[in-house]
């Protein structure tokens, strides 16, 4: 359940908000009782609620009375810092790799347990994929989410370890074997996934650092770049390489940059 705000003592943001989180990846249509049932709301106060979001473009009504997160929602959600300075930055590296590639591009940040998609830009290639901007996936089954955890704190290490879901027959869920991959990607500065997301699928993903001023010593990882490709097989060297100087440049332009 997204909220639980029918408890005596909620405010109206709390309940608004309750509304607004009922949303998420799973959930990107709901009805006006889905709503209410998420928010944990009277259907008579989440229909009030909901009338005003419709009015103000924070929530749009489809044709068959659904509803869906609204475009200027959309376009206040884009102004938060780690998406808009990021994708900003990144914006013009992923384009040189897209265009050096012909794959799918990808820019992401670890938000909690999950990996959330900051940009992406699309290949030619005829691969499934499942990422959306703004949408988040587990971090053990995606190229970009390997990397960003194994750069994570021990405690969100654990805590993915701890609860290893499969997607496809290839998602590796044996603790151990993915504690090895983890120590591989900290020592080759790279991950790859092979089918673990979704079938047909592969991806090769690197860090993003911000160096110190002094470039003694390996500078904090803020994000991960990665590319999906139909396979790595005699492909992997040169997306490896493309990938490199994508992440080194946009690190470069952050360490720069007044503020991260």
């Amino acid at each position: 359940m997204a909220g639980n705000t029918s408890q005596p003592g909620a405010t109206v943001v709390s309940r608004t908000l309750a509304l607004l989180y009922a949303f998420d990846e799973r959930h990107r249509h709901l009805t006006l009782s889905e709503l209410a049932r998420r928010a944990d709301l009277p259907v008579a106060t989440a229909h009030r609620l909901v009338g005003g979001l419709v009015a103000g473009g924070a929530l749009e009504r489809g044709k068959d009375g659904r509803f869906s997160v609204g475009r200027r929602l959309w376009d206040v959600g884009l102004l938060a810092p780690v998406q808009y300075g990021l994708q900003q930055v990144a914006s013009p590296f992923l384009n040189d790799i897209h265009a050096a590639t012909r794959a799918t591009v990808h820019l992401a940040i670890r938000d909690g347990m999950q990996v959330l998609y900051v940009d992406r830009l699309s290949g030619r290639a005829s691969v499934p994929i499942v990422s959306r901007v703004g949408s988040r996936l587990p971090l053990h089954a995606t190229g970009v989410g390997k990397v960003l955890l194994a750069h994570g704190p021990t405690d969100v290490q654990e805590a993915v370890l701890a609860d290893l879901r499969r997607l496809t027959p290839y998602t590796i869920i044996q603790p151990g074997r993915l504690r090895q991959q983890l120590e591989r990607v900290l020592r080759d500065g790279y991950a790859t996934t092979v089918e673990e997301m979704s079938l047909g699928a592969c991806s090769i993903a690197v860090p993003i650092r911000v160096q110190p001023a002094d470039d003694e010593e390996d500078g904090d990882v803020v994000a991960a770049l990665g590319i999906v490709v139909p396979s790595l097989e005699g492909e992997l060297t040169r997306l490896l390489t493309a990938l490199q100087v994508g992440a080194h440049s946009i690190g470069r332009v952050l360490q720069r940059a007044p503020s991260r």
